[in-house]
């Protein structure tokens, strides 16, 4: 794609975004939770995990441990048990106590307000800090990057880093604040119902007209039939090598 100008960028972002709310008017998170302390525990169990099985987690979780003194007062060995199937499970206990730890001791057990605040607590980095302050309390802190967002704006033109904190610097650029929540949200779903890794769904994108790589279900599928045909086939299709010089071989005598 040819580079564009400020202007260019503006125009296009705003027909990205009206494209999306016309195909997403309402986006919710995917995790299952009542209120911002849910939201921060089932996002940390969300890492390398998908938000289904998490949700499957969290309903007797959350039963058991109904606010950040119950997560506190813990015993290791049984929270670890109760969220093994998220994976990292040890590793995401010691954060989640530690996270409930901090809660209790620096804000009365309430989860705070500011990206400052969260990421002081542990296991909270910038990605599970925008989802908290913008999806539980309506704070555009940014712009949640996690990996559906860099293949989506990747793919939309809108960044070329592959750093989710240099990839959520050029979107804040171009996206006006008071869409950072709503596109965090319809963005993330986007790439994970249509703009897919391996089967993006271009003829089905309502963002097509506006995308650089609106070629790629067609290459994608091109590449499937290829790799399904014969041997035989693909060695046929392959270009006859190039006929090197001719070099005798040593005479006989």
């Amino acid at each position: 794609m040819a580079r564009e100008s400020k202007e260019a960028r503006r125009l296009r972002v705003a027909a990205l975004l009206r494209a999306l709310h016309a195909a997403r008017p309402d986006p919710r998170v995917e995790l299952d939770h009542q209120g911002p302390f849910q939201l921060l525990i089932a996002t940390i169990l969300s890492a390398q995990c998908t938000d289904a099985r998490v949700n499957e987690v969290t309903k007797s979780l959350f039963a058991a441990y109904p606010d950040a003194a119950a997560f506190a007062r813990a015993r290791r060995a049984t929270l670890e048990a109760a969220i093994r199937p998220t994976g990292f499970f040890r590793s995401k206990a010691k954060s989640i106590m530690e996270c409930c730890r901090a809660l209790l001791e620096r804000y009365r057990g309430e989860v705070p307000r500011t990206m400052e605040e969260m990421t002081r607590l542990a296991g909270v980095g910038r990605k599970t800090a925008n989802v908290v302050l913008g999806a539980g309390y309506g704070i555009p802190s940014g712009i949640v990057v996690d990996t559906h967002m860099a293949r989506v704006a990747r793919r939309l033109g809108l960044t070329g880093q592959t750093d989710p904190e240099k990839i959520e610097r050029d979107l804040m650029q171009v996206v006006p604040q008071e869409e950072w929540i709503f596109f965090s949200i319809a963005m993330i779903l986007h790439g994970r119902y249509v703009c897919q890794a391996r089967r993006p769904r271009c003829g089905a994108c309502a963002l097509n007209p506006h995308c650089p790589s609106n070629h790629l279900e067609s290459l994608a599928a091109e590449g499937r039939a290829l790799k399904a045909a014969p041997r035989a086939a693909r060695k046929a299709a392959r270009p006859a090598p190039r006929a090197g010089p001719h070099r005798p071989g040593p005479h006989r005598s």
